[in-house]
C-alpha cells in the first residue's frame, strides 16, 4: 500500500490552508485608491444563457478578439466586460464548455442589456478523431507536450480575485477582492510565480460567524497553485500513472475544438486522500484546456488536518466539499492560465454545543489581461505579496464601484451584491 508524505502531500493540495479564531472583529472604512483615466473605457454588463432552457451558464469565457482581454462569468451567467476606445471595433468571443462559440460585434452591444445565448454541441464527432484510445497514452502526451503548448516566455497578467466566506449556504460573512499583477515565470521553467497587489478591497460582518471568525491563508496564491501544467506536481507527478487510474469517457467540443474528456480517480491501495475528476484535453495538441476535480473525503478526519493549520480548543473541523476548476486559454499556437476556483465546505462543531455549523468558501481568479515580459521586469522582495499572506488581514474597508477603475472584474453574484450593498450601509452609518 503506498504512503504519501505530508510534505508530498501538501505539495498535491496546493497551499490553501484555514486558520479559525475566536473573537469579534469591527468593520473598518478604506481609503480610495487613485484611477487611471489615461484612456477611456466602455463598460458592457449582460448575461449568456443556455439557448432552449435559458439556464445562465457559469464561468463561460468572453475575450476581446485579437487582444489579450477578456473576463468570465458569475454563477448567475452575469458578466462586466470593460474594453478600451481603441478596441470598440473589435468582435467578442464567447465559448463555454461543450457549446459551440458565439461571436458578436462588439458594434452591437448595449451598455446594460445584453443577453447572448449559445447552442449546445449535440453533434456527434466522428470516430476518426480519436487518434489515441489508450488514456495513459493521452495523458503522457500531455505531459511531453508541455513545453510547445504552453507559454515559453515569461509573462506579467493582469487578474481579478475574490475570496467568500459564507455561514450556511445564504449569509455572506467576509469578502475580499483584489486587481493584481503576476509576474509568471516560463511554463518550461521552475521558478516561482510572484504576486503584487494593485488595489483590493473588503467587508466583513464576523458577527455573522457568532464567535468563530474564519481567516483563508495564501490569498491569490491559492488559485494560482492550481495551474496544473505550470505546477505539474500537483496531478501529473511522475508517480502520476501509480497513482492514478484513468479512463476514456467521451469527446466533446470546447472553444469549437474536439476534446478528449479523461476521467480519473486514485487507487484504492492508496489511504491518503487525492484527487478524482475529468481532464479535458485537445485532440489536436494535446494540450489540457480544463480541470474539474474534487478532493476525496472519504476520510474527513484526515483531510481536515490537511486544511486546517489553527482551530480553537475544543472544536473538530470536517471538510465536506472541496471543489477544484482550471481553465485555460488559447492564443494562436500557446495556451495559458484563464481562470481558477476553489470551492470549500466545512462542518464544525464544539464539544458544548448542541448544534454544528457549516461554512462555505468560495476562492476565484480570472486573468483578464496579459503580456510578455519582454523586458524582464520583476517584483523586488517588499512589493512581492507573501505567500502566506491572510489577504482579509491586508486590506481594509469597502469601496464604491469606481474604485475598480478601467480593470476588469467577475461581475457579483446577486447574493453578494446584497452582501455588499448591506454591509455597506453598515459603513456608511459608522460615519
Amino acid at each position: 500500500m503506498r504512503k504519501i508524505s505530508f510534505n508530498e502531500h501538501a505539495l498535491l493540495r496546493g497551499t490553501l490552508y484555514l486558520l479559525l479564531f475566536i473573537g469579534y472583529f469591527q468593520l473598518i472604512p478604506g481609503t480610495t485608491a487613485q484611477e487611471n483615466n489615461s484612456q477611456q473605457y466602455h463598460s458592457f454588463k449582460g448575461v449568456v444563457v443556455d439557448s432552449k432552457t435559458r439556464k445562465p451558464l457559469e464561468y463561460a469565457s468572453i475575450s476581446v478578439d485579437g487582444t489579450n482581454i477578456s473576463t468570465v462569468t458569475n454563477t448567475d451567467g452575469g458578466f462586466l466586460l470593460k474594453v478600451p476606445e481603441d478596441q470598440m471595433n473589435s468582435d467578442v468571443t464567447i465559448t463555454y464548455l461543450g457549446y459551440y462559440n458565439k461571436v458578436i460585434p462588439l458594434k452591437d452591444f448595449s451598455e446594460k442589456k445584453n443577453v447572448f445565448k449559445l447552442d449546445e454541441s449535440i453533434v456527434k464527432l466522428p470516430e476518426v478523431n480519436l487518434t489515441v484510445k489508450d488514456p495513459d497514452e493521452i495523458i503522457k502526451k500531455v505531459i511531453s507536450n508541455k513545453g510547445r503548448n504552453y507559454l515559453a516566455d515569461p509573462s506579467i497578467m493582469t487578474a481579478f480575485y475574490r475570496e467568500t466566506i459564507k455561514k450556511g449556504k445564504k449569509r455572506y460573512a467576509s469578502l475580499s477582492e483584489a486587481v493584481i499583477e503576476i509576474y509568471k515565470t516560463s511554463y518550461n521553467s521552475t521558478g516561482n510565480d510572484y504576486v503584487k497587489i494593485y488595489k483590493a478591497r473588503k467587508s466583513s460582518d464576523y458577527k455573522r460567524l457568532d464567535t468563530l471568525l474564519i481567516k483563508l491563508q495564501g490569498g491569490p496564491y491559492n488559485t494560482l497553485s492550481f495551474d496544473l501544467m505550470k505546477n505539474q506536481n500537483i496531478l501529473f507527478s511522475k508517480d502520476i500513472f501509480n497513482t492514478y487510474r484513468f479512463t476514456f469517457e467521451k469527446m466533446l467540443l470546447v472553444d469549437n475544438r474536439p476534446t478528449y474528456v479523461i476521467g480519473f480517480k486514485q487507487y484504492s491501495s492508496i489511504e491518503e486522500p487525492l484527487y478524482y475528476g475529468k481532464l479535458y484535453i485537445d485532440v489536436n495538441t494535446f494540450a489540457l484546456s480544463k480541470a474539474v476535480i474534487s478532493l476525496n473525503l472519504e476520510n474527513k478526519k484526515l483531510a481536515g488536518k490537511y486544511f486546517v493549520k489553527k482551530k480553537p480548543k475544543g472544536a473538530s473541523v470536517e471538510p465536506f466539499q472541496a471543489n477544484y476548476f482550471v481553465d485555460f486559454r488559447r492564443k494562436g499556437n500557446k495556451w495559458f492560465l484563464n481562470y481558477s476556483r476553489i470551492e470549500l465546505a466545512f462542518k464544525i462543531d464544539y464539544d458544548k454545543k448542541w448544534f454544528n455549523s457549516n461554512y462555505y468558501m468560495a476562492i476565484e481568479m480570472a486573468v483578464t489581461d496579459w503580456k510578455y515580459n519582454t523586458e524582464g521586469l520583476s517584483l523586488k522582495g517588499k512589493e512581492r505579496l507573501r505567500t502566506n499572506v491572510i489577504l482579509n488581514d491586508k486590506v481594509s474597508g469597502f469601496q464604491d464601484p469606481k474604485f475598480w477603475g478601467d480593470y476588469n472584474v467577475i461581475e457579483p453574484d446577486k447574493p453578494i451584491e446584497n452582501a455588499i450593498k448591506k454591509i455597506k450601509r453598515q459603513l456608511d452609518r459608522k460615519n
